[in-house]
Order: structure tokens, then C-alpha cells, then sequence
């Protein structure tokens, strides 16, 4: 088993100071954020779904361990909320062979709009390759249900547990990996505020849990408003020791 923590993103303008020194240029900041942390989640992938060539570039410059999660694209969770897959699939899955022994886990976050629909999640599961993590995250509360949880785990795909603005916390895990997203401690906005002290030790309790259960779990913090994310995640790792 091994704890992965880091942040959503690498590169914010509002890092500089907190994780870069002031006016490091774009292209210099990964550099940075991996003296620091050993994974992290892109998400810029769900906007714009990088070129194979990036993935393999990625692999190249990624430290040794270091391990990076991809979101999916949003054409395939929001614009057509998985019906279909099929076009998507090959893009996928020769993003994963390129980013080879740096790769570690599939987000595939539903559009929070999309109710709960077996079929159409299970048919997407069952098409990925098996050599591929993947990890669900449910915005709308249907979906939070014993026979999802049972769906997830015949496919050895992760519940995404997550934190924030409301969001059903739900401590489940239901593969050999456990994903957790921090969005925030704010009840009302995603992606603000800071966790505070109890918080951090908290999750740090439950993260050990997850591990001691021979769990891979990878954590990432989303409020990266005024550099909190990278406050809590390296505070967080400081209490899980990892």
C-alpha cells in the first residue's frame, strides 16, 4: 500500500510566494510543484484532452514514483454523460500507455445533473481496460447507493470520497485504490477556505485507516484559492507521514 497526497492543478497564478517564488514563468512551475509533492491531479484535461505527444512528454519529465491522475474529458462525462463511450475509449487508453509507470488514476467526475443510471455506468466500466484505475465521482445524490457502491466493486472501480460545499461525504471504498477530493471547507462555495488543525488530523486518521486495510490511497486538495490546497496537502502528508 502507499499514500499519495498533492493538489488539483500545478500551475495558478495565485501560487506564486506559496509554492513558486514570485514570477516563475508557466512553463517552470512543474518543476517546482514535484521538489514537493509526488502526484498530482490534472485537471485540465476536462476541458481540453492533451495530445498523446504531452502524455509521453509528461512520462519523460516526471520524477522517478512520481504519479499523475488525469480527469476525464468533458465531452465524454458532461456533453454526453457516457452514452456512447466507444469514440472516446482509444484516446483514453493511449493516454495511459504513454504516461507508462508515472500513471495512476482515471477520474471520471459526472456531470451533477446526471441521475443515477446503472446501465449506462456499468457499460462504461466494463469497456475500459482492466489495467486501468479509474475513479467515479457522483455530483447528484441518486447515485449514493448500496447497488452503485456493489456495480463499482465487480469492476474494481474507486468511489471518489469527497469533502466540501455540501457534497455527500461518503467514506466508502470500493476497490484496491481509495480517491479522495478536498474541495474545500467552505459550506457554501467549492474550492474555498482551509482546513483547519482537527480537520487535517481527521482526514489523517482516515487515510491511515484506508492504508492499514492494504489500500492504495490517493488524496488531492481542490481549494486552491490562496494557496490553500498546497498549505493543507503538505500539512496533511506532515500527519499521515507519508
Amino acid at each position: 500500500m502507499a499514500v499519495h497526497i498533492g493538489t488539483s492543478g500545478w500551475s495558478y497564478d495565485h501560487w506564486d510566494g506559496v509554492l513558486y517564488p514570485p514570477g516563475t514563468p508557466p512553463r517552470d512551475r512543474l518543476a517546482h510543484y514535484v521538489a514537493r509533492f509526488g502526484t498530482v491531479e490534472l485537471n485540465a484535461s476536462f476541458y481540453r484532452w492533451p495530445r498523446d505527444a504531452s502524455f509521453a512528454s509528461w512520462r519523460r519529465r516526471l520524477p522517478p514514483g512520481f504519479r499523475l491522475s488525469v480527469k476525464a474529458p468533458r465531452g465524454l462525462t458532461h456533453a454526453k454523460r457516457l452514452f456512447a463511450p466507444e469514440p472516446w475509449l482509444p484516446r483514453l487508453t493511449t493516454a495511459w500507455h504513454e504516461l507508462g509507470e508515472k500513471r495512476a488514476v482515471l477520474l471520471v467526475q459526472l456531470h451533477p445533473a446526471h441521475q443515477r443510471d446503472d446501465v449506462r455506468l456499468d457499460y462504461f466500466l466494463a469497456r475500459l481496460p482492466e489495467w486501468m484505475g479509474v475513479a467515479v465521482e457522483f455530483r447528484h445524490r441518486s447515485w449514493h447507493d448500496e447497488g452503485v457502491y456493489a456495480l463499482l466493486e465487480r469492476h474494481r472501480a474507486a468511489y471518489t470520497v469527497m469533502s466540501g460545499a455540501r457534497l455527500p461525504c461518503v467514506l466508502r471504498a470500493t476497490a484496491p485504490v481509495v480517491y479522495v477530493r478536498m474541495h474545500g471547507p467552505d459550506p457554501d462555495h467549492l474550492y474555498g477556505g482551509s482546513y483547519g488543525e482537527d480537520d487535517l488530523r481527521w482526514w489523517a486518521d482516515r487515510v491511515g485507516e484506508w492504508a492499514g486495510s492494504g489500500r492504495d490511497v490517493y488524496l488531492y486538495f481542490n481549494n486552491d484559492g490562496h494557496g490553500h490546497a498546497v498549505r493543507n496537502a503538505l500539512r496533511l502528508r506532515e500527519l499521515v507521514g507519508a
